[in-house]
């Protein structure tokens, strides 16, 4: 499996990095070892002086497509789960002014911690998510799906494109503005509307 992350999905965030809006999805690769199972703590990665959260909606992936249509796009997902992109933004400024990729920054191990996924049916409108982030109990990001740049659908169907879709791969579909810093010590909670579906202690 694989994970298929949305950049500048929310205008917000766009702006607070200084980073155009975009027209079509960008995105980007993690490999599966950047996962952490709901419940398992994030070790700070002894090569980065600066690790970001970015709190992230997360789509799973449940039968194989290529050049998927937008409007069959909704069929290719069946659960949806929250998840938090770590960057070492200190490694990604450096790749960004000598112009390479961003691997190292956001590809490493342990980078994307993702919270039980959960049936799309238990949403009313999967335009009108909302989800947040506290860390050490205070709120630092919300967002909601209805304000993203481009839709679930949109992703899906774009990124198919370039990538055939499998099983089980995850898409984090972007992080609303309020993105910040972590230290050792720090707790981070996850939520989708008022339930909290990730706990995670930076170690």
């Amino acid at each position: 499996m694989k994970i298929i992350c949305i950049g500048r999905n929310f205008i917000e965030h766009a702006n607070e990095l200084n980073n155009p809006v975009p027209v079509d999805p960008v995105f980007f690769m993690k490999p599966e070892s950047a996962i952490i199972r709901a419940g398992l703590p994030f070790y700070y990665p002894d090569f980065s002086r600066d690790i970001h959260y970015e709190t992230e909606l997360v789509l799973r992936i449940n039968k194989l497509g290529k050049h998927i249509s937008e409007k069959f796009a909704h069929t290719y997902y069946d659960t949806i789960g929250i998840g938090i992109d770590f960057t070492a933004r200190d490694l990604q400024s450096i790749c960004k002014k000598k112009g390479l990729p961003w691997e190292m920054a956001k590809a490493f191990d342990g980078s994307a911690p993702v919270s039980t996924l959960v049936p799309k049916s238990k949403f009313a409108d999967i335009n009108d998510i909302n989800f947040s982030l506290k860390k050490n109990g205070q709120l630092v990001q919300k967002g909601n799906s209805g304000m993203m740049i481009f839709t679930f659908d949109k992703i899906i169907s774009y990124v198919s494109r370039f990538v055939t879709l499998k099983i089980g791969d995850l898409i984090f579909t972007g992080t609303p503005a309020g993105v910040g810093s972590v230290e050792i010590g720090d707790k981070l909670e996850a939520f989708i509307e008022n339930e909290k579906m990730l706990d995670i202690a930076v170690k």
